[in-house]
């Protein structure tokens, strides 16, 4: 009598009325508009690449800095101290062009404010804004420190002595600035205006500004304090390197070296992408 007073439902119909409820919950918990299925889809694929990409990019730059750490100024300095400057004796025969790597790509800029991309060959001749005549071939001096600067210089100045005024052969002596303060465009600019230049127009000073780890790796260079010489063909391949400050054999050797290479330069059109080897023989 109560319940019919109060419309209470009974303990059967209840019971019914909760199973359809609970049935029909879940078709409507499941059902999402196609467009709005869509987004949710994109939007997680989109947060696993970004979570993928941080994971690249956090475990690149923790193995940099265990590589920056692995070398410091003392080490460099007391390997400079116990070989006179020299981690390496310098190439006593040529590299094979099957087997000399191509020197990786660098912009570098001139006091004179054009900039080029070395190494300087035919291939990428037409990425350059200037319009430098592609040597047959070309010495790179690569300074990482000022002090470094002289060592490139006991090379390049006597190289450039055995040359005649008609080659095409180029020396490029490269400082490299890794300030980033110096490498916005208002400080570069203002750097340039004030840095050395050469009146020889077979000898140029080039400046690289930024980063460069990544070239430092490509060339195995692991000691920043002293100078790293490459010879390179027609074809921009490291046909032959030298380290440090240059012995008279050394240069000697150099200079006997460089018509092999302009040689070597216009009878083969192939070169190899791999690792540099460094032939002391």
């Amino acid at each position: 009598m109560l319940r019919r007073v109060l419309q209470l439902p009974s303990a059967a119909s209840a019971l019914t009325t909760n199973a359809k409820i609970l049935a029909a919950a879940p078709i409507a918990a499941c059902y999402v508009h196609p467009d709005q299925n869509y987004r949710i889809t994109s939007r997680r694929h989109f947060m696993d690449l970004h979570k993928m990409v941080d994971k690249e990019a956090i475990k690149k730059a923790n193995d940099r800095l265990k590589d920056e750490l692995s070398r410091g100024y003392f080490a460099d300095l007391s390997e400079i101290r116990k070989n006179s400057g020299k981690i390496a004796p310098a190439n006593k025969t040529l590299i094979p062009s099957v087997a000399a790597a191509k020197f990786p790509d660098i912009v570098v800029h001139f006091p004179d404010g054009t900039s080029i991309k070395l190494p300087l060959f035919e291939q990428n001749g037409n990425n350059n804004s200037t319009d430098e005549i592609i040597p047959t071939a070309s010495l790179l001096c690569l300074s990482f420190r000022a002090s470094s600067q002289r060592m490139a210089e006991s090379w390049s100045v006597p190289f450039l002595e055995s040359l005649d005024t008609s080659t095409k052969i180029q020396v490029y002596e490269v400082s490299f600035v890794e300030s980033w303060l110096l490498s916005l465009n208002p400080m570069k600019n203002l750097f340039l205006k004030i840095a050395r230049s050469s009146s020889n127009p077979l000898r140029r000073f080039a400046y690289f500004f930024g980063d460069h780890y990544d070239l430092r790796k490509k060339l195995q260079i692991v000691n920043l304090l002293t100078g790293y010489i490459f010879l390179l063909d027609g074809y921009g391949r490291i046909r032959w390197q030298g380290f440090g400050s240059a012995t008279p054999e050394e240069v000697s050797s150099l200079v006997s070296k460089k018509g092999v290479v302009i040689e070597g330069s216009r009878s083969s059109s192939c070169y190899s992408s791999g690792l540099i080897v460094y032939y002391a023989k």
